[in-house]
């Protein structure tokens, strides 16, 4: 078997190294006769398998002790509904960054739960191509919490700083679906941080919640149970059956972020040196375009496009034979996109500038 290059956005490509231990405990895991897949959430197996994802992404992020780390379902746009309904139980008005696709769908969201809303800085103006400063965020007088999208998958672009809110006592909220463990973080400066797991973390079917514990006393009444961060706090992340599988892969994730990479720091290196490339070729060739300011073009999402674009099928076609596989952009947008996440090595990146070096030299 021949493994490709995987660019898809999500979900993305895993560790093969994580992909070659699951599949040698697949049917027995760790001499117990039975996959883990088969085991109850409730046994002493899959409870340390729990408990050490936990601890081990705690390191990797150096988590403060007074936030709680939830391992949740139904994707990170279910926490769109989440965020307000878990933060607004003492009123206030829901305010929003607006960059990009996913930070539109979560300014609806709140609108469709009928909570007060307010967009405090946009990039709409700019045709989304530069994230909002600092100063021109302008939070609503009853703001409840800030929001924004640390990385906007489709677009391209990327936050280079994280925002203050000024207000005391109101907490900094961030969708880390596509960024998360791509490099440090000081998770002390945002009251909630959430992320799907389909792209740095695991497969697809967890979210990942941490929420500093004062937090967790906001929900509104009518919270429903699976979505109350405060009832997954108290139950282990297991009310319910959880996603088992997916956390257990999750954390095989970790392990390979901290023993194999090297923890974070060793990451985001290989993260800029990957995305440093890629922009490199896009930049260098007259080709190839990017619109996204330098200070805001997202390592973990580069899209592009061909100065002609009735190449596009044949560059998708081309791409696939060489095997580089998913660098369709998204279907509102078009054009190209290279997702460079954790687990898309640096290899990839070298065949892929490779690639458009040599298309652009029989087609140019």
């Amino acid at each position: 078997m021949t493994r490709k290059f995987n660019f898809c956005a999500g979900p993305a490509a895993l560790p093969t190294a994580v992909l070659e231990r699951a599949r040698a405990e697949m049917l027995d895991y760790q001499g117990r006769g039975l996959s883990v897949m088969e085991m109850s959430h409730r046994s002493d197996d899959f409870v340390a398998i729990a408990e050490k994802a936990e601890a081990d992404l705690r390191e990797l992020l150096d988590i403060p002790s007074h936030y709680r780390v939830l391992f949740m379902q139904g994707g990170a746009s279910t926490q769109f509904a989440g965020v307000p309904l878990n933060l607004l139980g003492e009123g206030g008005s829901a305010n929003y960054l607006y960059t990009g696709i996913w930070g539109k769908k979560a300014i609806k969201e709140a609108e469709h739960l009928a909570v007060g809303s307010h967009v405090a800085a946009s990039s709409e103006s700019n045709g989304l191509i530069a994230v909002p400063r600092q100063n021109a965020i302008q939070l609503s007088g009853d703001v409840g919490y800030l929001h924004y999208t640390a990385n906007e998958t489709i677009g391209g672009l990327e936050f280079d700083y994280i925002p203050e809110v000024a207000a005391d006592g109101v907490p900094l909220v961030c969708d880390m679906s596509s960024s998360i463990l791509s490099g440090p973080l000081d998770v002390s400066r945002f009251g909630v941080i959430y992320a799907g797991a389909q792209k740095n973390i695991g497969p697809a079917g967890l979210t990942l919640v941490i929420v500093r514990e004062d937090l967790l006393e906001r929900a509104r009444k009518d919270c429903p149970t699976m979505l109350n961060w405060k009832t997954a706090a108290e139950a282990g992340s297991m009310f319910n059956t959880p996603p088992t599988y997916a956390w257990y892969l999750s954390g095989l994730v970790f392990e390979w972020l901290k023993d194999e990479v090297g923890g974070l720091d060793a990451m985001n290196a290989i993260n800029d040196r990957k995305a440093q490339a890629l922009y490199a070729a896009i930049d260098g060739n007259d080709f190839y375009s990017n619109p996204i300011v330098t200070e805001n073009r997202s390592r973990m999402n580069v899209p592009f496009v061909l100065a002609d674009d009735r190449l596009d099928k044949t560059f998708l076609a081309e791409s696939e034979g060489a095997g580089l596989l998913n660098l369709a952009g998204h279907r509102s947008v078009g054009g190209m996109r290279a997702s460079l996440y954790n687990a898309v090595p640096e290899a990839a990146v070298t065949a892929l500038v490779d690639f458009m070096g040599d298309f652009a030299r029989r087609h140019g």
